[in-house]
């Protein structure tokens, strides 16, 4: 009971110290419906928000002085049926911010639940034709998250000035679902929305294939564990291979252990230190400045 208190205030406390709460343009799909709001709750210490029809970002800015001028946008994971928004959002931003980096963390839209606990209902494979029918919602809500993502860039480049942030160093991070629509801005985006980096994080290259890289792809950097259930690790290499037979620079860091969904939780394992070895990354690609 204690451990929720503090998972909970934890999180109240991140978003009061957000500078800012955006709700991003979208477009009204055709053929996606939800009904009801937003959904809270948390489980097994994780935090959740279900149901997202209104896309939003969250903006966590360092103090003015201590500013490198790099900014990423932060796509928590969930399957595309929820946002871990603390160890895959809110938690990411509080690391990067005390490195200087512009954090803001995107609730893109996801498929539609009257009750966030029954997902693990979404989850069970059978060969039912309400299955079929999930899987066909999945892919229909996709492009809507990766419409999201490209829209939340797009603002933090137009409002560069106003933000502290330079408008040629502005990435993309993504979880998981969030990996995949990381993925999809990727292969989707147009000079004014296009990322400076992409950080894929046990991207789900099995929901979201891997496609033909434009011809100016920014780098990128993944990470996976080689015991991740979901077998992600080949397609994390897969990704990986796409981006240097083209020719762009990547990187890939992919631990023999730490399973899927690690995101900021401590294991005790070498997984535990990933977001050190982006910092890294990030300052040798000269995307950060040392502060």
């Amino acid at each position: 009971m204690l451990k929720k208190i503090a998972l909970l205030v934890f999180a109240t406390s991140l978003s009061i110290n957000a500078q800012k709460t955006i709700k991003l343009p979208f477009e009204k799909p055709q053929n996606v419906t939800w009904t009801g709001g937003e959904q809270s709750y948390e489980t097994e210490g994780i935090v959740r928000i279900a149901n997202i029809s209104e896309p939003s970002i969250q903006i966590f800015s360092p103090k003015k002085e201590n500013s490198t001028g790099t900014a990423v946008v932060i796509a928590p994971g969930g399957g595309l049926r929820i946002n871990s928004i603390l160890t895959e959002g809110t938690w990411v931003a509080d690391w990067l911010v005390k490195k200087g980096i512009t954090a803001i963390v995107l609730k893109y839209r996801l498929v539609p639940t009257q009750k966030g606990r029954d997902m693990a209902d979404f989850n069970k494979v059978n060969k039912s034709n309400d299955f079929i029918k999930k899987e066909q919602l999945l892919q229909n809500v996709f492009p809507y998250s990766i419409a999201d993502a490209l829209n939340a860039i797009d603002y933090i480049r137009t409002h560069a000035i106003e933000l502290n942030v330079n408008p040629n160093k502005i990435g993309m991070m993504g979880f998981s679902a969030g990996g995949a629509v990381t993925m999809g801005v990727a292969y989707n985006y147009i000079p004014k929305n296009r990322p400076d980096f992409l950080a894929p994080i046990y991207p789900w290259t099995s929901k979201y294939p891997i496609q033909k890289p434009k011809n100016d792809e920014p780098p990128m950097f993944i990470v996976c564990a080689s015991n991740d259930p979901l077998k992600l690790a080949t397609g994390s290499i897969d990704l990986y291979n796409s981006w240097k037979e083209n020719e762009f620079s990547a990187e890939l860091h992919m631990y023999a252990k730490g399973k899927h969904g690690f995101g900021m939780k401590k294991q005790g394992l070498p997984s535990d230190t990933w977001i050190e070895r982006f910092y890294e990354w990030a300052v040798s690609e000269k995307l950060v400045d040392l502060k």
